[in-house]
């Protein structure tokens, strides 16, 4: 469903993605790992098509992000670090627009509505505008959008960012729910979120991919938590 090959994108002198590959398949949910400016976002964001790479490319459901960037968009639901939403709309506004953005129309817009809304917890605010939410209650409106048209792909920077533990607790049963249908890339800090949620571990640092594994395999190779593991790959010119 993702293949990514060579990735690569610069900010003037700096290289944020330095030629990066990898592939993804349904039932995968991929935690994209790394310190502060590693490039996890930079990649997210050209995968999403909001960023045009500066080499190499990647597919998402066979459509190119190059070539074919309304296909790919089509393809996936894409919840950004910041998820930007217009505070003077209200939550049922807002996921309407949404809604005429991806054509979603008629009985299925209903459907759709009445599948994310109890999915997302976010009854209590339907009708409340967005300048008023708290963080956790904008992160879980973001998290509705980009599961509005039920995507085959779902790309998530930080999904519960700003959630209280409960609200984190169901962020991620909704995650292992749905990978039995999707393939899903997750970038998070919380280490403990990927050892319950993700399939595979991908560790990146100084825009280069360090590790791609399980986080099982890297714990029993390393004898240590995810977070020692991080830490030692991460903190390390090698590449492990």
């Amino acid at each position: 469903m993702i293949d990514v090959r060579q990735l690569r994108r610069s900010f003037g002198p700096i290289v944020a993605v330095d030629g990066i590959s990898f592939a993804a398949q349904k039932g995968d949910v991929v935690g994209f790992l790394g310190p502060n400016g590693a490039g996890k976002s930079t990649a997210m964001k050209m995968l999403a098509c909001f960023l045009r790479p500066d080499g190499g490319t990647a597919t998402i459901c066979g459509h190119d992000i190059l070539n074919d960037p309304i296909g790919v968009r089509m393809s996936l639901g894409y919840l950004a670090e910041n998820a930007p939403a217009y505070n003077e709309m209200t939550v049922a506004g807002f996921l309407d627009f949404v809604c005429d953005a991806r054509q979603v129309k008629g009985g299925q817009r209903k459907k759709a509505l009445d599948r994310v809304v109890p999915l997302c917890s976010i009854e209590s605010v339907y009708h409340q505008t967005i300048e008023t939410l708290s963080k956790g209650y904008r992160r879980r409106v973001g998290l509705a959008q980009s599961l509005i048209h039920d995507p085959p792909v779902l790309i998530l920077d930080e999904p519960t960012d700003g959630l209280d533990p409960n609200q984190k607790h169901e962020v991620r049963r909704l995650i292992n729910t749905m990978s039995k249908d999707k393939c899903i890339i997750i970038s998070t800090h919380i280490l403990e979120e990927v050892e319950q949620v993700c399939t595979r571990a991908i560790i990146i640092a100084r825009g280069n991919i360090l590790v791609d594994s399980t986080p099982k395999e890297l714990t029993d190779k390393y004898k240590c938590s995810l977070t020692d593991v991080f830490r030692k790959i991460t903190t390390t010119k090698k590449t492990a």
